[in-house]
């Protein structure tokens, strides 16, 4: 086996370094195709549902996620036949538990009636002994998962990578499925120290007719990958790279977003699902999305049981991002230092730059390289400073303050800084009145003071 060593020139920042390996990276790879469905706000029944998940119960959360913003759903573990009890043990047949869903077609046809994609999880590696196949497939999965319950299919066999293919096809082309959770791929590197062949060849091999046969019966096909199966050698076979476990936690959702993105050929990425409880206040709720900004989020909570403070802020902040989804996900991101978990983290295209602000930092805007910069308070402070320099002319800035905030100037020039800019503080203005420059104030239910304030600054060159 050779193994290559890619140096990259010195860089000011790992960011940039990353960039040079990902540009030599797509050089090498064809990413897969990312459609539209793939760049647009999930909801997922995993942490909301676990394996307790029905017909009904989803259903009633599609349309509460479609009429929030949400374009796709992902139906996780406990759909299946034996699907319970929180091991694995009845994986391997992949068939839709008829007490559950008695008519798992028509259910996901209803779901896609309210305009969002449908996804189902599979591990399609996974072999358990409960499942009904278990006495013809067992021979071809000696080895244990690191999972409970099951064994793990060697992806090595040509029969194995033939049966998982034909099983993936059927999911899909029986429930009109637009496509799947590829989940426990990992579970395949027990073969690898065994010295019977190349495990990663294999799976190559396995992904490669996998997406092709699937592609086949489904355009526009939809495949979620996650850490840490989501480096640039995978970019061929997933287009949604989802960040690994880490419900309720807004900082490690945002590190580990960022750190797929750093190396991601030609994928989106998705955080992992948020959560957090009913009782939350709503900057709880807030932060939660913010850690998400700068990918594609997922949501798994109850949409139902939760307040409908909750709701409106779900909306509000799936609203922003849609309004800025091409320069957070497009854009050139500089996250800033990672051995202090992003602080700052900035995306930029053209003269418009967003900066989502995750501790007590000043701010730098450069006027003199972008015009426009919207500035997103994720932290825990209730205010954002900013250090402006060079303006072409004069600056303009306003916000979105929380409505029962008191109107005082969130911003002050420093009377000895040359040129200065001009400041507007943010005017006292009703819930949902427009600000200057095309703002809206949300109302309260929306916007926390504390930790989704949203800022906006303007250069202005004067004539």
């Amino acid at each position: 086996m050779v193994h290559r060593l890619l140096l990259v020139p010195r860089s000011p920042s790992v960011a940039v370094a990353a960039r040079i390996l990902r540009a030599r990276f797509r050089a090498e790879l064809a990413p897969m195709p990312v459609p539209e469905a793939a760049r647009t706000p999930v909801y997922s029944t995993w942490y909301a549902f676990n394996q307790d998940v029905s017909a009904a119960a989803v259903e009633t959360q599609a349309e509460l996620a479609a009429g929030l913003g949400c374009g796709a759903l992902i139906l996780d573990d406990g759909w299946q036949e034996l699907g319970h009890g929180r091991g694995y043990a009845g994986c391997g047949d992949w068939r839709p538990d008829r007490a559950k869903f008695p008519d798992f077609a028509g259910h996901v046809a209803r779901v896609r009636a309210h305009g969002l994609s449908y996804l189902a999880w599979v591990a399609p590696l996974l072999l358990g002994p409960g499942a009904a196949g278990h006495g013809r497939w067992a021979h071809c999965a000696p080895a244990p998962a690191t999972v409970p319950g099951a064994h793990v299919l060697d992806p090595r066999r040509p029969e194995v990578r033939a049966h998982v293919v034909r099983l993936c096809v059927r999911l899909v082309r029986e429930y009109g499925l637009d496509g799947l959770k590829l989940d426990f791929l990992d579970q395949a590197m027990v073969y690898a120290d065994d010295g019977a062949g190349d495990v990663g060849r294999a799976m190559v091999a396995l992904l490669t007719d996998l997406r092709q046969a699937l592609e086949a019966v489904r355009p526009g096909l939809l495949l979620e990958l996650r850490q840490p199966y989501t480096g640039p050698g995978m970019a061929p076979f997933g287009n949604m790279l989802r960040s690994f476990d880490c419900p309720a936690d807004a900082t490690a959702n945002r590190v580990r977003t960022l750190d797929t993105a750093l190396l991601a050929v030609g994928g989106a990425v998705h955080s992992d699902m948020l959560l957090w409880s009913p009782d939350a206040p709503v900057a709880a709720v807030a932060r939660q999305l913010i850690g998400a900004l700068h990918a594609v989020p997922q949501i798994s909570v109850r949409l139902d049981r939760v307040p409908a403070a909750h709701r409106e802020a779900v909306g509000f902040w799936l609203r922003q991002w849609r309004l800025h989804r091409e320069l957070l996900l497009d854009g050139e991101v500089e996250p800033g230092r990672p051995d202090e978990l992003y602080p700052l983290v900035r995306a930029s295209a053209g003269d418009r730059c967003l900066i989502s602000v995750h501790g007590d930092r000043v701010v730098p805007l450069d006027f003199s390289a972008h015009r426009r910069f919207h500035l997103v308070n994720g932290s825990d402070r209730d205010r954002v400073m900013v250090e402006a320099s060079r303006p072409a002319s004069r600056a303009t800035a306003w916000a979105q303050p929380t409505p029962w905030a008191r109107p005082t100037p969130w911003a002050r020039p420093t009377p000895w800084a040359r040129p200065t800019p001009r400041v507007q503080p943010a005017p006292r203005v009703r819930a949902g009145a427009p600000v200057r420059g095309g703002g809206l104030v949300a109302p309260a239910s929306q916007v926390s003071s504390r930790s989704n304030g949203c800022l906006r600054a303007r250069g202005r060159i004067s004539g």
